[in-house]
This record gives structure tokens, C-alpha cells and sequence, in this order.
């Protein structure tokens, strides 16, 4: 009996990483075994900074809040604590949000915190 070969599913699966691997440099577009390679390394890098873009973020947020509550005369872990006893649930997203684009509303909040 002739050795049964699933061709279907096998092209299948290599059209698959090759669709992936479109706009690849060179043969990391071209040949399977290279551009399974890139592709796979690629996902891994996808998986890793997705959750390093929400620790990023965070910092930045942080980093407009410190600034904008320097300018209010108060620190950004005193604020925050200030924040926390005075039970404003506001999370650090607005509130770096509100600090970049209504200043007015932030220093409301920071004196209504002091």
C-alpha cells in the first residue's frame, strides 16, 4: 500500500507561517524553514511586550502625576496616600490624564485631597 501523505493540511500549515512571516527582510519572507524561525521568535517577542507595555505605561503615568503634584507643592507618594485615606478612586490613568490635559480639574482634586 502507497504511503498516504496529507498534503492538504501540510501546505495549509506552511502557507499559514508564510502569510505570517509577510514583510520579512529577505528570506526570513521567502524560505519556510527561515520564516518559521522569524516568525516564531517574533510571537515570542509579541507575548513578552504585551505585558511590558502595561508596566510602561504605568511608569509613565506615574511620571505625569509626579510632575504635575510637584507643581502643586506635594510629592506623588504622598499624594497617592492622601488619595488612598481621603478614598478617591480615581486610577492613576485618569488621574495622569487629567493632569496632562485639564490641569484645572487635577489641582482640584489635589487640594480637595490635602
Amino acid at each position: 500500500m502507497p504511503r498516504s501523505v496529507n498534503h492538504v493540511a501540510s501546505r495549509k500549515r506552511r502557507k499559514k507561517i508564510m502569510k505570517q512571516a509577510k514583510g520579512y527582510f529577505g528570506a526570513r519572507s521567502k524560505v519556510y524553514t527561515v520564516a518559521k524561525n522569524a516568525v516564531e521568535k517574533g510571537m515570542s517577542y509579541a507575548y513578552e511586550h504585551r505585558r511590558l507595555k502595561k508596566r510602561e505605561f504605568r511608569r509613565l503615568w506615574i511620571a505625569r502625576i509626579n510632575a504635575a503634584c510637584r507643581q502643586e507643592g506635594i510629592s506623588y507618594s504622598q499624594f497617592i496616600h492622601k488619595c488612598n485615606e481621603a478614598g478617591v478612586e480615581v486610577n492613576r490613568k485618569v488621574l495622569a490624564d487629567l493632569a496632562m490635559n485639564q490641569p484645572a480639574a487635577f489641582k482640584a482634586i489635589v487640594d480637595s485631597v490635602k
